[in-house]
């Protein structure tokens, strides 16, 4: 009696547990889609205004490290109260806004407008890509997740050098770079979801956004390096 009794108990903890992670995953994928639109805003005031344009190389990567640091700071902070949602959407216009200099520069282009919608669907094919591997990987992805963030701390040392080297080359490399380990974390951040590891949607989210976010950005230097058509 008492051993069917422990039996069923454990299965609905297992059960509990099991809707607790949909849910939290839900929410992620919620919450994702709707960071999209103070993305998308805060990357038409840039453009528009050409806020971003104005400032130098330098002092655009100063204010963007401000800004972004400060805000993931103060999500992580607030992330378990009511002010965590409005800090991320916050953070994701805020980030779009920085992605006004790249998109305005690509949309000079001829195809310019090919190319971004071509940038989104190849980072749609990636979130889709690694969502789908990471309910059938098993590993523990911890180890490698430790590896790629020393490779993130190198790309962002080359990113700074690069403002004052200018090389193309190097800006090539560091964005396969960037594309190839930031793929990894989106892998790694809904798998940690998924195994029960990340209990807390609005992290979840942010760290998805943050990979999804240098995919894009990326992906569409690399287009428009080698895809660019001048009139």
């Amino acid at each position: 009696m008492n051993d069917n009794i422990q039996s069923y108990a454990g299965s609905a903890a297992g059960g509990t547990l099991v809707a607790e992670r949909n849910r939290v995953l839900r929410n992620t994928y919620w919450l994702l889609a709707l960071s999209m639109v103070p993305t998308v805003l805060g990357a038409w005031i840039g453009v528009e205004t050409g806020i971003m344009a104005r400032l130098g190389h330098g002092m655009s990567f100063l204010v963007f490290m401000i800004g972004a640091y400060g805000l993931i700071f103060a999500i992580e902070k607030n992330k378990n109260s009511a002010a965590g949602v409005p800090l991320l959407l916050g953070f994701t216009f805020f980030m779009g806004l920085m992605l006004a200099r790249l998109l305005a520069m690509v949309l000079g282009f001829r195809n310019g407008g090919s190319l971004i919608m071509l940038a989104f669907g190849g980072t749609g094919a990636v979130f889709f890509g690694m969502a789908t591997l990471s309910t059938v990987v098993k590993r523990d992805l911890s180890g490698m997740a430790k590896f790629m963030f020393i490779g993130v701390i190198l790309a962002l040392v080359a990113m700074v050098a690069n403002i004052f080297i200018q090389s193309s080359s190097l800006m090539i490399t560091i964005s396969v770079l960037v594309i190839g380990i930031f793929s990894f974390f989106i892998l790694h951040d809904l798998k940690r979801v998924q195994d029960g590891e990340e209990t807390n949607y609005i992290s979840a989210t942010l760290g998805v956004y943050i990979s999804l976010y240098n995919v894009f950005s990326n992906l569409l230097a690399l287009l428009g390096i080698f895809g660019g058509q001048r009139d």
